[in-house]
Order: structure tokens, then sequence, then C-alpha cells
């Protein structure tokens, strides 16, 4: 049954049957046009409809509830230019991007949010070996704590992307992306509504006001919800229960957020008490430039990087024995036009850590942002030493000085870049 054109059909039989008076006819586009314009909507709703369909097959769910939930959904124009890619002459900016994240309302915000949930982000930072500063900064960074979650609902948002990405080059596999997504969200909601998986063709359990406000609930362009923008896939493979109250709300559970970021941090490899990345010295800028590939791969050592000159063993604490030699790193290019429009790079060693954010947000841009943005908050980027290993010079660093326990943040200065 293509349920969204008969409910299109009823919906135009019930207008013809009103008697508001006819209104003026408006000039007729041209027919070729609104056969365009139907067929797309024809292509969509078939579309839909065998997702609908695929789900309700491996998973046993009752196909008219998933038809239900999807009744009224409906493609957004908008979206599809949002996604749209950049125009060739458009130039990356760093030092604009970093500017538009790492500023005064998020760093006020950020302390304000650290003050009311200090003693949670302790307990998450010791349980789960993720900074508090960097888990502030990763929801500062994506929704200002909340204030900015996005606008659209998620159904139509994947859907849209799904069914009608734009022509780019990698159209099939966005769609593809768009379409895998829209699958996880149909589960994730049907769960939420106390359903079962496989569900064995019943609905029995299922709270069908949960499931669709689950499916209407707000996202962002691209489908991400909740405080730390979570993509319907991420909510089911990383979110979890932060206050304990039996559910995982995103939207509204500020301690859920928090134990989520560091859910997902964790499980991507983060390595705690280590650094995340740091500036090429002067003269291995030349260097570090023929090293970079743009690909967010550890490929090169410490060592390695040493010896090119694009580090040295003052830096950070390279010296201590924090990073070892063999400590694998990749080059960040940071890309910005100078005052004069000529094109300049910041270059920086990225380190296992900063390939874990990059897991979150795959950019650049992103992961230096958060870095940074956590260093304004008191982030120390350098490794724990242990007590007993003494540095060279004869000084010596205690591991647990990146854990003690921190007073509040409104105490902290504000590091400038």
């Amino acid at each position: 049954m293509n349920f969204r054109i008969s409910f299109l059909l009823l919906t135009l039989a019930l207008a013809a049957c009103s008697n508001n008076p006819i209104q003026p006819t408006q000039p007729q586009q041209p027919i070729v046009n609104q056969t365009e314009d139907a067929a797309s909507e024809a292509r969509f709703s078939q579309n839909l409809n065998e997702l609908l369909g695929q789900v309700s097959q491996t998973q046993e769910i009752p196909l008219p509830a998933l038809e239900m939930g999807f009744l009224d959904v409906k493609t957004i124009p908008s979206i599809r230019k949002l996604v749209l890619p950049p125009s060739g002459t458009f130039k990356k900016n760093w030092l604009v991007y970093r500017k538009r994240f790492i500023e005064p309302v998020r760093l006020k915000a950020g302390r304000a949010f650290w003050d009311q949930n200090q003693a949670f982000l302790r307990q998450v930072e010791q349980d789960s070996g993720v900074p508090a500063e960097i888990i502030v900064a990763i929801i500062g960074i994506e929704t200002i704590y909340g204030r900015q979650t996005g606008n659209f609902r998620v159904k139509d948002v994947l859907s849209t992307l799904a069914f009608s990405y734009p022509e780019t080059p990698n159209k099939v596999a966005r769609e593809q992306l768009f379409k895998d997504q829209l699958k996880e969200l149909i589960l994730l909601c049907w769960t939420e509504a106390g359903g079962k998986l496989a569900s064995k063709n019943s609905s029995q359990g299922v709270n069908s006001a949960s499931f669709s406000a689950c499916l209407n609930q707000n996202s962002s362009y691209a489908g991400a919800i909740g405080l730390p923008q979570f993509m319907p896939g991420s909510i089911r493979s990383f979110a979890v229960d932060g206050d304990g109250d039996g559910r995982i709300d995103l939207k509204n559970s500020p301690k859920d957020a928090i134990a989520s970021v560091a859910s997902f941090m964790k499980e991507h490899g983060w390595q705690p008490g280590m650094p995340i990345s740091f500036p090429v010295q002067v003269n291995g800028v030349e260097a570090a430039k023929q090293l970079a590939d743009g690909e967010p791969q550890l490929k090169f050592t410490v060592q390695e990087l040493i010896n090119k000159g694009i580090l040295t063993k003052q830096q950070g604490d390279l010296q201590s024995g924090g990073v070892e030699p063999q400590s694998k790193a990749f080059i960040v290019d940071l890309p910005y036009p100078d005052k004069d429009g000529v094109d300049q790079v910041q270059y920086f060693v990225g380190l296992n850590n900063f390939l874990t954010i990059v897991q979150y947000n795959r950019s650049y841009f992103y992961a230096q942002s958060v870095a940074e943005f956590a260093e304004a908050l008191g982030y120390k980027n350098q490794s724990a030493v242990p007590v007993e290993s003494p540095s060279k010079n004869g000084g010596a660093k205690a591991a647990s000085e990146k854990s003690k326990p921190k007073k509040s943040i409104q105490k902290k200065k504000a590091k400038s870049s």
C-alpha cells in the first residue's frame, strides 16, 4: 500500500467537499515540472515503503505500526541545500572556524555547565578516563549545552537524505548512510516505546504515542539528536543512562549526555592521561607539509617526527617519557587565508586522542577546537607521568595531578591561544 499517496488523495477529496470559497487559480507551471515533482514524490514514497517493509520483515515489527508512524512524513527541500558541499571558490578558514566556537558565550556557558554538574563530571572522568574538560568542550561546541539542538523533525530529515539526497559525487554512499540511520531511528524508537526486537509481529507493550514522539523529536539538519548531537545509531551503540532513571534522554538529561559522550570517547580508543596534539616547530613546517596528506591515520612514530625536526623533546612532556618514542601520530593541517588573502596553514602533530575526537566529528577543525576549548577550561595537554619517573632535568610529575578534584571552574582563567 502506498500510504503517502493514499493519504494525499484523501486530503484532496476532503478539500473538494469543503464549503470554503474557491480561491483564484495561480498560473499553471509547465506540466513537465509538475510531472517531475509527482514522480519524485512517488519515488520517495515507494523507497520509504520498501525500507519500512525491510525493517518489518527483519525485526518482525507489524508493518501497519511503522506505516502509521510515517504517515505524515515529508521531504524538506532546505535540508537538501544545507548538505551541499561548499562552492569551488570557498576557502577553508581555520581562524574563522576557531573564533566561532572558542568564544566568550560558549566558554561562560561551559563554566556554568561545569558548576552545575561538577560532581558527576568528576565521577565520570574517574570511571571512564575521559577528562571532564573534553566532555564539557564537546557538548559546548555541539549545542552550547542544549541551546541549539536543531528544529527539524528527525524522521523528515533522515527520510529526505535517505531518498532525496542532492546530486553530488558521493550521493549513493550518503544516501546509504542515511538509510542506515533511518533504520536505526526506527529501532531506537520502537524499543524506547516498549517494543522488543524481534517483535514477533506483535505490538504488545508498545506505547504508540511514545513511538510517534520519538520519531517526531527535533534534530539537526543531519539527524543528530540532543545535547551531544548523537546520530540514532550512536545512541543505540554508545549512549548510556547517566542519571539512573531507567531511560536515556540526551535532550533533557545533562547526566545522560555527559556519560554518553564519555562512553563514545572511551569506546573509540581514548587513552587516559595522554596528550591530544602538539604544534609543529617553526623550523619543522616544511617537513610537516611534506607529510600532511589529510588522512586521519596514525602512521608516523613520535621519534620519526623528532628526527625530522617536526617535534622536539622539550615539547609538552616528551622529555619526561610520558609519550613513548614509538607512539604513533599524524600531521594535522589547518588552512586559512591571511589578511592579504594568501593561503597559509597551521600544522599540528595529532596523537591517538586527536584521532578519537575525529571519530566524533570527522573534521580536523572540530578536533583541534575541542582541544583548545578544553584547554581554555583548564585541560593540560600533557601526559600524566608517574611520580617515580623523573624527567631528565631531575624534576618529577605526579600522575595524579591531572585527576585531582577540580574546584569550581569559575576560579580558572581561560587560557588564550
